[in-house]
């Protein structure tokens, strides 16, 4: 669904430029409480939009038998 709506992630060229056309740079324009949830959310969507974009302008092919170094088993 990403690529579609994005162009193939073509139409951007930065993850912050991705994250803004998407609504997920949050600024707080009024005084209240209840937004640290819903500001938790919003980074968490950010932080994988910005992961989506990396993956998808890296150019790599997926590697299924890919086993990270930093995590041990």
């Amino acid at each position: 669904m990403l690529i579609v709506l994005t162009g193939g992630f073509e139409r951007f060229s930065s993850a912050s430029e991705l994250c803004s056309y998407a609504g997920l740079t949050p600024v707080i324009r009024q005084s209240g409480s209840g937004k640290s949830k819903k500001l938790a959310l919003i980074a968490v969507c950010n932080k994988l939009l910005k992961q989506a974009f990396a993956i998808a302008k890296s150019g790599l092919i997926f590697d299924k038998e890919y086993k990270n170094t930093l995590v041990k088993n």
